[in-house]
């Protein structure tokens, strides 16, 4: 299922060397994957953008072909790691893409460096904020439902199983088929448990509303959601952000498996930037 690309690994701290791919060339787009997956997910987006934009994405530390280290297993290091390996490939004005949890490192990069840089920001399927006690917020899920998921991940099989039912219930549309399945835990499971159950943690307590109004209201931002947020996610957005667009389809990796549909958005967002 993955694309034969060649990566390169970059030193972003002392010990810690991220894995990236970069092809291409013309106006960059740079992918960001989600909790503990890699760039493997942007396989189709790769193919689609490469022959006319610098395609660039990579493992975040302790995911995939990147170092795995007890050190920055969050999303403001992960924010920070993203900055640095963009000025070592010396990228400018940049599209920033990020899926999942990857919308928090694209946020962090707004806390820290402010959005003048950034050409624009396509957050995909998560909240700025992901728990709140109002009902009425568009959120990753109750306090019940994310702890009973962290709790499950602290072992490896747990963390497999609760990755494999998570993708069969809320990722993907299709039927789950083994070779789908292994595609899916294989990229998971580089990211050891309690590693894994880090990130989570910190994603759940993680609160960029005020980066992803400020992207709002400087720079050009499309959220793409899965349709089963649509209900309570377009409100939210309209009421914090809205200047942004947003667009719903599929699961909570429609852009793997309806490429056609998203690269298709994606393109017309360009277009209007």
């Amino acid at each position: 299922m993955s694309a034969k690309r060649v990566g390169s690994w970059f030193e972003v701290a002392p010990g810690v060397d991220l894995y990236y791919e970069d092809e291409g060339k013309g106006p960059p787009i740079v992918f960001v994957p989600g909790w503990t997956f890699t760039t493997r997910v942007f396989d189709h987006q790769f193919a689609a953008f490469s022959g006319e934009h610098r395609v660039i994405s990579f493992d975040p530390r302790s995911h995939g072909r990147s170092t795995v280290t007890m050190d920055g297993n969050n999303y403001a290091t992960q924010g920070a790691d993203l900055a640095a390996l963009l000025a070592h490939l010396e990228v400018e004005d940049p599209v920033l893409v990020g899926w999942s949890t990857g919308s928090y490192a694209l946020w962090s990069l707004v806390r820290s460096e402010g959005a003048a840089g950034i050409r624009a920001l396509v957050p995909m399927d998560m909240p700025p904020v992901a728990m709140s006690c109002d009902a009425e917020d568009w959120v990753e899920g109750s306090i019940a439902e994310l702890g009973e998921f962290l709790q499950a991940i602290q072992t490896a099989s747990g963390q497999r199983a609760a990755v494999t039912a998570y993708a069969d219930l809320v990722m993907i549309e299709q039927e789950l088929t083994p070779e789908l399945t292994a595609w899916v835990v294989e990229q998971s499971l580089a990211t050891p448990p309690i590693i894994a159950s880090n990130l989570l943690a910190d994603a759940c307590f993680a609160n960029y509303l005020e980066e992803a109004r400020q992207a709002d209201a400087e720079i050009p931002q499309m959220f793409i959601l899965a349709e089963h947020w649509s209900g309570v996610a377009k409100p939210y957005l309209q009421k914090h952000c809205p200047n942004s667009r947003v667009e719903a389809f599929g699961g909570h990796l429609n852009f793997w498996e309806y490429p056609d549909r998203f690269n298709a958005l994606l393109r017309d967002f360009l277009s209007g930037i």
